[in-house]
């Protein structure tokens, strides 16, 4: 059996993995001296975590042990290299080759099972390559090629046990890499080994690959559970831990924020409450990303910053056509006011999506958060349901922190009945309808707030406009019906005509 590593050399606490994330999922790494298992198809990410792992130590001054069965040590060395990471003289390479004798072709012929001297043949190498180096953690690459000289699941289970005992009088921290190609059903390493992290690697109908992770098992230690996304890009792997809102308070003061247009404050009962989450819901064209930039200009105006998220629209477009409005984007983001980026849903995770907000609400402290649009959104998600989880968990960590929030969701159809993607409407604080409606041969705009949970709010409907100089509210429309259904009836005498057509006919 081993000898104990005792002394200065002897490391205490977690040992650390070295992925972003991951750390944060398992409580603060892997528990040392136990053995854990990584599992996962061929290309889910197993041996680039596993270099994180090594390479963590490396850094802390550990040394490492890299066994592999399955890959060569320029293979190894050559993906490290690919994600810029430098392997030192502290982590050792030991490529497992089976003995030539047993290559030969004569000698796998003859009667003596070849599979029995095997086994016992790479134990031994492993053995005594760990009593050589004393390393304090160990990569053995993959167990699949265990299980197949084992050939049977009582062997392999003894083997497994084996390698446990071994390492456990040590005070090494093992991590055993299965990719489940000879038998992913097989279950025996889980109940032997202390902790079990799965990797999957999921194909949507178009798009990148997705990857998520879970962590099946644990022993003695409380873990994020459910799945998680990651991304494997250059630089290694990176690890999204599920948002759970909750966990994430902050004190801040509930003040009432203005948008800058008098006639849209009074609709709003004076403004929106900070800390607070808006819907903006119409179809196409209405101008619900153009509503939502108001409260970004009026935020910048107060000495804040904001964060928007673009999943529909191509900023040169949109800086354009905002700068013709008065609201300069791009001289915003120049001046380091605002943090705008454009998102492809085809390529993005709902887990990392929430990640890159967090990033600018927490390092570029955006107290305005605006999200165009839902319908985008949506495209990155698995389903209708996940999305209404996600946004929930979402809104109420960015509610927390005391920031305020714009989501925008496009309705399907132009006039008359309206049908949304997806209904979250009660997730928000505030909802702002816009819709379509016709009048006197025109195709005209009006807007109500149909939900306010911070405070009053006008429970009437007005015309707005958009001009060159941006939005413009009118009065109440008093004298009509059926506005939101998109053709209104004249029902009173208060008001024979709408007012912004005569006003700008009379402007004419």
């Amino acid at each position: 059996m081993p000898e104990t590593v005792t002394g200065p050399e002897t490391v205490t606490g977690k040992a650390r993995t070295g992925v972003v994330g991951l750390d944060d999922i398992l409580s603060g790494g892997l528990t040392r001296r136990h053995v854990f298992l990584l599992e996962g198809a061929p290309g889910s990410g197993k041996t680039t975590i596993a270099l994180h792992f090594l390479l963590e130590g490396q850094n802390a001054g550990e040394r490492c042990l890299y066994i592999t069965l399955s890959e060569t040590e320029k293979e190894l060395r050559d993906s490290a290299l690919s994600h810029g990471m430098e392997i030192g003289d502290e982590v050792k390479i030991f490529e497992l080759v089976p003995p030539e004798s047993l290559l030969d072709a004569e000698q796998q012929q003859s009667l003596l099972y070849s599979s029995d001297l095997e086994l016992g043949e790479t134990t031994k190498l492993i053995f005594e390559e760990f009593e050589r180096l004393k390393p304090h953690r160990v990569v053995i690459d993959s167990l699949s090629e265990i299980r197949l000289l084992a050939q049977g699941s009582l062997r392999y289970r003894r083997q497994i046990l084996a390698l446990k005992h071994f390492f456990a009088r040590s005070d090494a921290t093992v991590l055993l890499l299965d990719d489940m190609t000879s038998d992913s059903s097989d279950k025996t390493v889980h109940s032997v080994v202390h902790g079990v992290v799965h990797l999957e690697q999921l194909a949507p109908d178009y798009g990148s690959e997705r990857r998520r992770l879970r962590v099946l098992k644990y022993r003695g230690q409380a873990f994020r559970g459910g799945y998680h996304d990651f991304v494997i890009k250059t630089g290694g792997v990176a690890v999204f831990p599920r948002l759970r809102a909750i966990e994430h308070r902050s004190g801040f003061e509930r003040s009432v924020l203005a948008t800058g247009i008098a006639a849209f404050d009074d609709l709003l009962g004076g403004g929106i409450q900070r800390g607070s989450s808006t819907l903006l819901i119409g179809p196409a064209g209405t101008g619900k990303s153009l509503f939502a930039l108001q409260f970004v200009e009026a935020a910048v105006k107060r000495g804040e910053r904001a964060a928007i998220f673009i999943f529909d629209e191509e900023l040169g477009l949109l800086f354009s056509r905002t700068r013709e409005m008065g609201i300069d984007l791009e001289a915003m983001q120049d001046d380091g006011l605002i943090h705008i980026e454009q998102l492809d849903a085809a390529e993005l995770s709902p887990g990392e999506f929430a990640q890159r907000v967090r990033d600018r609400v927490a390092g570029f402290d955006a107290k305005t958060v605006v999200i165009d649009s839902i319908n985008g959104y949506q495209a990155a998600m698995p389903g209708e349901n996940a999305l209404i989880l996600h946004m929930h968990e979402l809104l109420q960590y960015l509610n927390r922190q005391g920031a305020n929030t714009f989501i925008t969701v496009a309705q399907h159809g132009l006039v008359g009945d309206m049908r949304s993607p997806v209904d979250v409407t009660y997730l928000a604080d505030t909802v702002i309808l816009l819709r379509y409606f016709e009048a006197q041969g025109r195709v005209r705009r009006a807007i109500s707030v149909i939900k306010k949970r911070t405070g009053r709010h006008e429970d009437t409907i007005r015309e707005y406009r958009i001009r060159n100089e941006g939005l413009t509210l009118g009065e109440p429309l008093t004298g009509f019906q059926g506005i939101l259904q998109g053709v209104p009836l004249l029902i009173g005498e208060g008001q024979p005509q709408l007012h912004m057509l005569e006003e700008e006919r009379s402007n004419s």
